[in-house]
């Protein structure tokens, strides 16, 4: 019998980018039987029997060689059922987009009756005790990085067109048995290989870009949206390959079926509010891969069929950061979160190669906050909104340099009104 999340479609179509190969059967190797395939409790999808599904979900077997497995298919084993949502999303990249995956959702539940192979579940539960309905701090270090757990790579795919400038890709991986996260918190990522000194390379760490359900909807997989780190030669302008990142290097090249030594989960500075989730205003800010938490958190909000979905009543605000269209990340997802969350979500860009400032100049992820300047401060100060901020270091003095001239408008002392700001949790930053 099949199982059918009756919001996958939407999720998947819009969740990944890897070449169609990515999902072909492959002879790999194991050391134990998979764990279940689906974590819910079937008589109670929604509870409320939690002690039961708090003991399933999750966790693909460690990958050793003793054992031959075949690996596993999202597509199949997990909630999409041949949807082709998830290999679309790795294949067609920065072309992506979530018609089919919609049409067929919609088409689907407007039928009198499912089809008689399929099993509709309301909605996801088995992975919601990971922060206790957001009373309690999120899973941490539960594989440490001195003995790293086995990530298998399901796809990898990239997410920007030609004409944008670097790589960037989307890295879907499944998880160690037993690795669970929640949203806004990152993966370790240990590349292979020793420095110039012969030690093993230090671990790295990645945001994490799919909620806790994962990509595959199933809470066995990791996404992570990785750009490739190039020095390119001030006198040839080519990329100069001796100076390359190891790490993100090492996942873009990445082809499904290959292991790569993971641990964590780290961090909580980035995590959603543990208290009244679904009545705080969410205003995300970030530049190019710092869009990996925002990601997981709008898809947590504005796709999932999980509670905090159901029960988000509140608006979000995403302002990204990049040089050129192309280089537009998860745009396709975030259009359908704008179209479908009746004004809860919106997403705003500031593209610097393309689009000019209010003197002219290039536009900036800290422009779009000076212009909304008035409705942001009213949204922290009398609305209880959290700010989260994640990019490269080099957009931070911009963006307090808009918050401050918001603030000196206003008669107010900006260090004053941040140092509030921050006592009170509205106020997250994670920087590189």
């Amino acid at each position: 019998m099949k199982l059918f999340y009756g919001i996958a479609l939407i999720g998947a179509t819009q969740a990944l980018q890897i070449p169609i190969q990515a999902f072909k059967r492959t002879t790999l190797l194991r050391s134990s039987k998979p764990a279940d395939e689906c974590g819910v409790d079937m008589t109670n999808p929604c509870g409320p029997d939690m002690e039961a599904n708090k003991k399933k979900g999750g966790g693909a077997p460690p990958t050793t060689l003793n054992e031959p497995f075949e690996l596993f298919d999202p597509e199949e084993e997990a909630k999409l059922q041949g949807t082709g949502d998830l290999r679309a999303r790795l294949e067609l990249g920065a072309k992506f987009n979530l018609a089919s995956g919609l049409n067929s959702y919609y088409e689907f539940n407007k039928s009198p009756s499912p089809p008689d192979d399929v099993m509709l579940s309301p909605c996801q539960d088995f992975l919601e005790h990971l922060d206790d309905n957001g009373t309690s701090d999120p899973p941490m270090n539960t594989i440490k990085a001195k003995a790293p757990g086995v990530a298998t790579v399901l796809g990898v795919g990239k997410l920007i067109t030609e004409d944008a400038p670097g790589d960037i890709r989307h890295v879907v991986l499944s998880v160690p048995e037993g690795f669970h996260y929640t949203e806004g918190q990152s993966l370790s990522v240990i590349p292979p290989g020793v420095d110039g000194k012969g030690k093993k390379y230090a671990p790295r760490l990645y945001s994490i870009a799919s909620t806790r359900y994962g990509d595959t909807y199933d809470g066995k997989s990791v996404s992570l949206c990785v750009r490739r780190a190039e020095y390119y030669d001030p006198v040839t302008g080519n990329v100069d390959p001796e100076k390359k990142g190891v790490c993100s290097d090492f996942l873009c090249n990445l082809k499904p079926g290959d292991v790569v030594d993971v641990a964590g989960p780290v961090g909580k500075t980035m995590c959603l509010p543990k208290e009244s989730l679904s009545t705080t205003p969410i205003i995300m800010i970030g530049t190019g891969t710092g869009v990996a938490p925002f990601r997981s958190f709008a898809h947590r909000l504005f796709v999932e069929n999980t509670v905090a979905s159901h029960m988000y009543k509140s608006k979000a605000l995403l302002y990204l950061g990049v040089p050129v269209t192309g280089g537009l990340l998860y745009k396709s997802e975030f259009d359908h979160m704008e179209r479908q969350s009746g004004g809860k979500f919106e997403a705003k860009y500031a593209i610097s190669r393309e689009m000019a400032n209010e003197e002219g100049g290039k536009m900036y992820v800290q422009d779009l906050i000076k212009k909304d300047g008035d409705m942001l401060f009213d949204m922290v100060d009398n609305e209880g909104a959290v700010v989260y901020f994640c990019g490269l270091k080099g957009m931070m003095p911009g963006v307090l340099e808009a918050f401050e001239g918001i603030c000196v408008k206003k008669g107010l002392d900006f260090k004053e009104k941040m140092g509030e700001w921050k006592k009170a949790g509205k106020w997250h930053v994670e920087v590189y």
